[in-house]
């Protein structure tokens, strides 16, 4: 029992006993309970990733380049050059599908390099690094969001190729095979992006060296045309580029067949892309 006095009003009330704790005392109880655990190397990455498809979500004028762009690419090289390299638009489609689609895929890997100069240049990587978590799960998070891209992109063109004429003869499996050897070497070769998204100061920097890589590597291949036909010097390159080993490795699992060799060199440019760009990649990221 306590009594209470204000002003003219004395009033007796039931109070608890209760001894507010001192500054030293509340520290130790706040750090005596334990902590979360760190987030591992796989939690953090998706957590990035999903971050990266929430921006999809907010700004869905991004999906541009994995839908309409696929589209047009598919239409406007199928029906301008179907006709003359192969006589009908049917023939030539058999052809040009799986390479376009590795076309596309890969040059919209360039975009990955634009959001991190993007975050970049908000401040927002100032905060990444501060946080307890594995150092390169924004990285690796970046290009698990852009997976996803790159599989609606290539969904948006198997789906126009197989209405124009398109006919897989390896089946759903030969498909999704070749599906899934896109998406490694796409995630490899976006290392390249980041990279060039830590190094330039601008985003425009990035998509215009993107541009100057991107465009060379993907038309000097076998994507549109048999290689043979090319001069012997140029043969040398386009028969050593790893797009067009990706796209007769592509070409081949959609139509059945199992091209180990090209299957090896893609997979091996892809470990030597995630080597050094990865690395370097990282070394530009912890300096910035």
């Amino acid at each position: 029992m306590s009594t209470v006095t204000t002003g003219k009003d004395t009033r007796t009330t039931d109070t608890l006993d209760f001894v507010a704790p001192k500054a030293d005392e509340l520290a130790a109880l706040l750090v005596g309970h334990s902590r979360p655990p760190r987030p591992g190397a796989l939690s953090a990455s998706m957590t990035f990733g999903w971050r990266a498809m929430l921006k999809i979500k907010h700004v869905p004028e991004q999906l541009f380049d994995v839908t309409a762009f696929p589209i047009m690419m598919v239409l406007m090289y199928t029906y301008l050059f179907g006709g003359a390299l192969a006589g009908s638009v049917s023939s030539y489609i058999q052809f040009l599908l799986p390479g376009i689609l590795v076309m596309s895929v890969v040059m919209i890997t360039m975009y990955t390099g634009v959001s991190v100069n993007t975050d970049i240049e908000k401040g927002v990587f100032d905060r990444f690094r501060t946080l307890p978590i594995w150092r390169p799960a924004p990285m690796v998070g970046y290009l698990l969001g852009d997976v996803v891209r790159y599989l609606i992109a290539s969904a948006v063109m198997l789906t126009v190729g197989m209405i124009i004429g398109y006919r897989a003869a390896g089946g759903a499996v030969g498909v999704l095979l070749g599906v899934v050897l896109l998406l490694v070497f796409s995630f490899s070769f976006s290392w390249i992006w980041t990279m060039f998204g830590l190094l330039l100061r601008s985003e425009k920097s990035v998509m215009g060296v993107s541009m100057m890589v991107i465009f060379p590597l993907t038309f000097l291949s076998n994507v549109f045309v048999d290689p043979k036909t090319m001069p012997g010097w140029l043969q040398a390159f386009v028969n050593n580029s790893p797009v067009t080993h990706l796209a007769t490795a592509v070409r081949e699992l959609m139509a059945g067949n199992w091209p180990a060799a090209d299957i090896a060199w893609t997979l091996g440019w892809s470990a030597v892309l995630v080597v050094v760009f990865g690395a370097v990649t990282m070394r530009l990221y912890n300096r910035k």
